[in-house]
């Protein structure tokens, strides 16, 4: 094969004349050509490390420091008190130097010591000024002085031109709430839920906890927070996400959707090109540190981005682990059972739109069958996680299988190109939409490798989606990713007239390479058994995906209500019409405003959430039921804002129980809390980066948003985005073999599940 010739840098024969050595200069070349790549991309990282370093300074304020204690030294004055002195009396090289020089080399050295506490100390001072969180809890429009003199001490600390990562070091540490404070929290959430004699039994074993076993576990918490850059964040990955034995399929990854009116181009290999090429832009800019900080009012945690590339979550029989490389430059790709590898660069530069697509139809128009047992390969990553583990250790530990498991599990990301056609199309599109949702959430069982960070998903009609694993970041920093690439595909880089990506090709790329396995009789008997599991698992989610567009968040603000509060309260209903009671409900709300936060749970069924329904319900007059409303929002709103600011209540009850499991001992109070079901899951996608697109002039351009399966057996999974000022798309999800849950219309019983409460 071409390629395999073209990836050997040189051949040697022996004949009777002697060894004729015959070397490729195009292999040569490449090699020369990746490593200064390498290197440049190294040399990067150390600019942007230095000048991350000693943020919120610059580099060249080094110099304006040394100058200016040179000139005052030039003016006969002594800025250091008699320390430029000391120093040069223990200069190590003193007999070497003139008297001038070990001046001059004194006063660098007590510069370079000077500029360095001045950078501690402006950082320590941004790092303070960071944990003040008054701001958020303050009336809207109403700014308390001291949030006056907050907000212009933060911009004065803040520097210019903050690079990706320049805030990590001045972020503060996530608080450890007090247990009687926790504790306090949990009853309250939880009453509504109860009946009285639960809610006695449940305050006396709480009373119980607080008063003896939880000062205990706290203060080893305390020590793992002072230690520790985040206290919950390393357990929460291993516990709930790697350590998980179940499939990551359905019930651990989640998906975003593409437009949700507009297909740019219908050809598919068009779509993957720019689509692709959009990923290495945003990589670029991700590896450079372009990126602007995410912010609210002040900047967000960039950690969970650095391992959005080049990752894989890599199977163990108690734990998981997360793989990340540094750099790759490849695509993994599946078509019709084959998996090829296709390189992403050429003489160290991108490939253009056009080059991409060019080398993505030559994988489409590749007749050849899978190889025996390749087709379905990607269902080890669908199943159980103990089986795969088992598997990987015993058919992928050696030659040709771990070769091609390593070139899929290092590539900078996985892309399917899929057969089907998905989108909102054909005679009943409200159907269509639920298709679209079930093929990213799981597709086949085994075209997808759910196990790599994310996995693009290319549709024959040129719909595209996302598929994304969980335990290395959670939705919004995948989200943001997400946005730029349908943004940069559609106004930024464009089609021509035919629909193909604009720009030449270069005749002479190498063709993608197809990966090579030998799968057994007993692996592929593995494949089976995973995929079994896997399949009966897709089989069982219901899944509903609709826009609402009777009103949107521009008529709910002119309520003076937040629009994610109203859309909770709206949930709350939906459940209580269709089951007659409450539930446990969980928000994802993000704790990012610490150094390496990831989530915390709201817990949204509240005393006056119930409070307001009840009344509504049972046909209270039309102010009371506003009152009602307007104070269980509020309520939302407060308990949203204290989960952001690090006074939740899951995570702190979380960490005390996994240190209880360190200490070996019991907690009654705790191990029932933690086992009590989320009966509903909900989790809203925030839109990033508004200014990509233009809702206005182009509002057909509009993301459907992504969605999740169903946290418990007989619960929902609900999420939803609020696009512009008028417009809701929800995604709802649940389990068929659960009788008193269903997703959408039933027909037969009149029952649903649809948020709609009239303002």
């Amino acid at each position: 094969m071409a390629e395999a010739h073209q990836a050997v840098a040189f051949q040697f024969t022996v004949t009777p004349e002697g060894i004729d050595l015959q070397l490729s200069h195009q292999a040569l070349t490449e090699i020369y050509l990746s490593g200064l790549r390498s290197w440049k991309k190294k040399l990067i990282r150390l600019k942007n490390g230095v000048i991350t370093g000693v943020y919120p300074a610059s580099p060249s304020s080094w110099l304006f420091v040394v100058i200016a204690i040179l000139a005052t030294m030039y003016m006969r004055s002594d800025p250091s008190m008699g320390l430029i002195a000391k120093i040069q009396e223990h200069l190590p090289v003193s007999q070497s130097l003139s008297a001038q020089c070990q001046t001059v080399v004194s006063a660098v050295l007590f510069s370079t010591l000077l500029w360095f506490s001045l950078i501690f100390t402006m950082r320590m001072c941004l790092k303070q000024l960071l944990s003040y969180h008054h701001w958020m809890f303050e009336q809207r429009g109403k700014m308390s002085n001291t949030t006056k003199v907050w907000v212009a001490l933060v911009r004065i600390f803040s520097g210019r031109q903050p690079l990706l990562y320049s805030y990590q070091g001045s972020l503060p540490n996530q608080p450890v709430p007090a247990v009687k404070d926790t504790v306090k929290r949990y009853l309250e959430s939880v009453r509504p839920l109860m009946t009285p004699d639960e809610f006695e039994r449940m305050t006396s074993l709480a009373t119980q906890f607080e008063s003896s076993l939880g000062n205990r576990l706290q203060w080893y918490l305390k020590l793992k927070a002072l230690w520790a850059s985040n206290y919950v964040s390393d357990w929460w990955e291993e516990y709930i996400y790697l350590r998980g034995r179940s499939p990551i399929m359905v019930n651990s990854n989640y998906y975003g959707m593409d437009f949700l009116y507009v297909t740019p181009t219908p050809i598919q290999a068009a779509r993957a090109g720019n689509t692709l090429h959009a990923f290495l832009m945003y990589r670029r800019k991700l590896n450079r540190e372009e990126l602007k900080p995410v912010s609210t009012v002040i900047p967000l945690c960039a950690a969970q981005c650095e391992r959005m590339f080049n990752t894989t979550r890599t199977p163990g029989e108690e734990t998981d682990t997360v793989q990340h490389w540094q750099d790759s430059d490849y695509v993994a790709v599946y078509h019709r059972g084959r998996y090829f590898r296709l390189r992403m660069y050429s003489s160290s530069r991108p490939l253009s739109p056009r080059e991409i697509e060019s080398q993505l139809q030559r994988i489409l128009d590749d007749p050849s069958p899978p190889s025996l047992g390749e087709e379905k390969l990607g269902a080890l990553t669908a199943g159980d996680r103990i089986p795969w583990a088992k598997a990987r250790k015993e058919y992928f530990s050696l030659g040709v299988n771990k070769r091609s498991l390593d070139c899929i599990e290092k590539a900078a990301f996985f892309v399917t190109l899929d057969d089907d056609e998905q989108g909102m199309m054909g005679e009943d599109p409200a159907a269509s939409l639920d298709r679209y949702a079930k093929s990213l959430l799981h597709g086949k069982c085994y075209d997808r490798w759910f196990d790599k960070s994310f996995s693009v998903v290319i549709y024959k009609n040129g719909k595209i989606g996302l598929n994304a694993e969980h335990s290395w970041a959670d939705a919004p920093v995948v989200a943001h990713l997400w946005e730029y690439v349908l943004a940069t595909d559609s106004f930024q880089l464009g089609y021509n007239e035919e629909g193909h990506c604009k720009g030449e090709v270069d005749a002479s790329l190498p063709r993608p390479q197809r990966l090579s396995w030998d799968i057994t009789p007993e692996c592929q008997e593995q494949i089976s058994q995973s995929l079994a599991v896997a399949q009966a698992l897709a089989d069982d989610v219901d899944f509903h995906v609709f826009s609402f567009r009777d009103f949107g968040k521009g008529r709910i603000k002119k309520c003076r209500i937040s629009p994610d509060a109203y859309i909770q309260l709206a949930l709350q209903l939906a459940y209580y019409r269709d089951r007659g009671m409450f539930c446990l409900t969980y928000e994802a709300s993000m704790t990012r405003l610490f150094r390496e936060g990831r989530t915390e749970t709201v817990r949204s069924c509240s005393n006056e959430s119930c409070a307001f329904i009840k009344a509504l319900e049972g046909g209270e007059g039309v102010e009371v039921c506003r009152r009602l409303l307007r104070q269980a929002s509020e309520k939302h709103q407060n308990l949203y804002k204290h989960a952001m600011t690090g006074a939740g209540i899951d995570r702190h009850l979380f960490c005390l129980y996994v240190v209880s499991k360190y200490l070996g001992v019991d907690s009654p109070f705790l191990k029932e809390v933690l086992s009590e079901p989320w009966h509903l899951s909900t989790s809203q996608t925030p839109v990033q980066q508004v200014e990509l697109f233009d809702m206005v002039n182009h509002p057909e351009y509009i993301s459907c948003g992504g969605g999740f399966g169903p946290v418990a057996d007989d619960g929902y999974g609900v999420s939803y985005i609020i696009m512009g000022e008028n417009m809701m798309n929800f995604h709802i999800s649940c389990k068929h073999s659960c009788p008193q849950t269903v997703s959408t219309t039933d027909r037969s019983t009149g029952r649903f599940f649809a948020p709609h409460v009239h303002t």
